[in-house]
């Protein structure tokens, strides 16, 4: 059986609709929660690939947050290692860290539904052949990244110019939530901290124009990530024919 560490750091933001994807595909998923063991030491031995997940800490905060330092670590080897690895959200900022490019504060928040730019050049990767060169993507971030450098850039949004990249073959940034769907969402809002930065926004997010937009966009969302992360799925059996050769 294929195993995938996931590292989580709150216990709102899960797989979300990745999770039934990984265990249908025959994974089993073991997840490190840092919000309840920050002290974890978790290593990758016996584990095929990695995905770390968002949270509402800064990438940089590792003085705050010292597990940020221990997942910065292991997401560098995984990329050694060639291991297929996916970092969404706060999970992208920090595998930009772990490759040496710099995260810091976005111009402002992005909340909520938000166009993403697809460049064309992207149309050959196998994970972003799937969008449209103009597509609707939730978000809930503050932070952004530099592209690492050796990186691809594969999206981009008007606040926010790097939105996605992929290192080598198989590590892939994502700034966006492609894994929410519904009730994750309606969950995100209840969440009081988050209730706390839409009101810090003055009005410019509306959680009801927000819920009301999920409901033209999610169906559309769903059916983009079942295509976006069945193609990360088979990055497993391509790393693992890898290392069959290097066997050999």
């Amino acid at each position: 059986m294929k195993r995938i560490l996931v590292f989580q750091h709150v216990p709102y933001e899960p797989l979300g609709t990745l999770n039934p994807q990984l265990k249908d595909a025959g994974f089993r998923i073991r997840y490190v929660n840092f919000s309840r063991q920050p002290e974890a030491q978790p290593s990758l031995d016996g584990y095929n690939g990695l995905v770390v997940l968002g949270g509402p800490m800064g990438a940089s905060q590792t003085d705050r947050h010292p597990h940020l330092t221990t997942e910065i670590e292991l997401i560098r080897q995984a990329v050694h290692l060639r291991l297929p690895v996916l970092g969404i959200c706060l999970g992208a900022q920090l595998l930009a860290r772990a490759l040496g490019a710099k995260v810091g504060r976005s111009s402002k928040p992005e909340i909520g539904w938000h166009t993403v730019s697809v460049p064309e050049q992207a149309g050959n990767d196998p994970l972003f052949r799937h969008f449209k060169p103009s597509q609707r993507i939730f978000q809930w971030h503050s932070d952004t990244f530099a592209l690492p450098k050796g990186a691809t850039h594969l999206a981009s949004s008007e606040v926010c110019p790097n939105q996605a990249f992929k290192y080598g073959d198989n590590a892939y940034g994502l700034q966006f939530h492609l894994e929410v769907d519904r009730r994750l969402i309606e969950r995100w809002l209840k969440v009081p901290a988050h209730q706390r930065e839409i009101e810090a926004m003055g009005g410019e997010v509306d959680p009801e124009r927000v819920l009301a937009e999920t409901q033209t966009q999610i169906a559309e969302t769903k059916q983009l990530a079942e295509a976006v992360f069945g193609e990360f799925i088979k990055l497993f059996s391509h790393h693992g024919r890898r290392r069959l050769l290097g066997n050999l």
